[in-house]
């Protein structure tokens, strides 16, 4: 499988690496990272252990994630197919982006270049992407990139003690390409 895909408008997806730990503390210092990690990435050696899962789970198959760079290999965000089930050939999209790249079509840009990856080289049929109803930047990524909406998960997230409905997307194999935007 390929681990470097050029993305619309020069943005290119690839492996993290080693050398991206800075970016990454730097990324995740942002209040809004707050919860976009399953353990807080607060220090240098916390963002070496993030990026060392990301590379174990693609060894081992289980998910996928890119960096999103800048034709100079400046971190943008992130955005990753997984985890994945391989035996319905499915995925969970998920992304971010930091503060300077927000609001400039990163994240959907790089969603629909993951897309297109996890179904030509991946080998899965259907991806899925969910985002919390308060959260109208992310519905539109998930559209520019796509994702048909599908319903609403109940309550499903919960951040500081207030629970959040989740509006959920999907995209299929099959499903015609987005249109660039």
């Amino acid at each position: 499988m390929r681990d470097r895909v050029d993305a619309s408008s020069g943005l290119v997806l690839r492996r993290w690496r080693a050398e991206d730990v800075r970016a990454v503390t730097t990324a995740f210092a942002d209040p809004l990272m707050r919860g976009q990690s399953g353990e807080p990435v607060d220090s240098v050696r916390a963002a070496e252990r993030w990026t060392t899962a990301r590379d174990e789970q693609w060894a081992a198959g289980s998910a996928f994630s890119f960096a999103v760079v800048d034709g100079g290999g400046l971190v943008l965000g992130q955005v990753c197919a997984g985890p994945v089930d391989r035996r319905h050939a499915t995925g969970w999209v998920s992304s971010w982006t930091t503060a300077t790249a927000r609001g400039r079509g990163t994240a959907s840009r790089a969603c629909r270049a993951v897309a297109r990856w996890a179904f030509d080289d991946a080998e899965l049929f259907r991806l899925e992407l969910g985002h919390r109803v308060n959260n109208p930047a992310s519905c539109a990524v998930a559209r520019a990139a796509g994702f048909a909406v599908e319903g609403r998960q109940r309550q499903k997230l919960a951040y500081d003690g207030v629970r959040h409905d989740v509006e959920l997307h999907a995209r299929l194999a099959t499903d015609p390409e987005p249109v660039s935007g």
